[in-house]
C-alpha cells in the first residue's frame, strides 16, 4: 500500500507544479496605449466580483481625464438596487516611468494603490480589457453600453488565455431606458 501511495504522488507531482507554472505566468499586457485615445467614458460590459462594486447592480461607467500633469482623473459611477448613483473618485499614474503606458497604479483613498493594467485593446479603442497581476480583479470595457455577444465570447477566449477563468465574470447590465 505505501509502494502504491508513493507511485500516486511521484505522478501528482509533476501535474501540481505544470498547474503552479501555468498559473503562475506574468500577465501580458498590450504593448503601449495613446493616452489620448484612451481617455472618454467607457461602459462596464463585465468584471469580476470584487468588494468595492457590492453596491452596484448596473449603468457602470468608468471617465478617464488627462490632467496636464500627466496624472489621470478617474470618476466610476453606477446604479444601486435602490436606483441612487454611486460615484468613486481617483487617481492614476504610470506604474513606471520607463514604462510601459499600459500599466497604471490606481488611487481612490491614499496612500493606498492597485494595479490597473491594459491587458487587451481593440486597435479602434472600441473596447479594453483591465487586470492585474494577481487576476484577482479584471474589467471588459467598452465605448459602447451594449457588446455584441459575437465579439463578447472572444474576448472570453482571449482573457482565458491570459489565465483569467472567465466563468467567474459578472456581466453588467446596461443602462435602462
Amino acid at each position: 500500500m505505501t509502494r502504491l501511495f508513493i507511485i500516486a504522488l511521484a505522478c501528482a507531482i509533476p501535474l501540481l507544479l505544470a498547474a503552479q507554472e501555468k498559473a503562475a505566468a506574468p500577465l501580458q499586457v498590450v504593448s503601449s496605449v495613446d493616452l489620448n485615445r484612451y481617455m472618454g467614458q467607457w461602459h462596464e460590459i463585465a468584471r469580476l466580483p470584487n468588494r468595492f462594486q457590492r453596491a452596484c447592480a448596473g449603468d457602470t461607467t468608468a471617465t478617464y481625464t488627462l490632467r496636464p500633469d500627466g496624472k489621470i482623473t478617474i470618476l466610476n459611477r453606477c446604479r444601486t438596487p435602490e436606483g441612487r448613483t454611486k460615484t468613486a473618485k481617483g487617481t492614476a499614474k504610470l506604474a513606471s516611468r520607463e514604462g510601459p503606458n499600459t500599466k497604471l497604479r490606481v488611487t481612490f483613498f491614499w496612500p493606498f494603490y492597485g494595479n490597473y493594467w491594459i491587458i487587451d485593446l481593440d486597435p479602434g479603442y472600441r473596447w479594453a480589457v483591465v487586470g492585474e497581476p494577481d487576476r484577482k480583479y479584471l474589467w471588459i470595457l467598452s465605448r459602447e453600453p451594449n457588446m455584441e455577444e459575437g465579439l463578447y465570447q472572444q474576448i472570453l477566449s482571449r482573457i482565458a488565455a491570459h489565465g483569467y477563468e472567465p466563468e467567474k465574470l459578472i456581466r453588467s447590465s446596461a443602462p435602462q431606458a
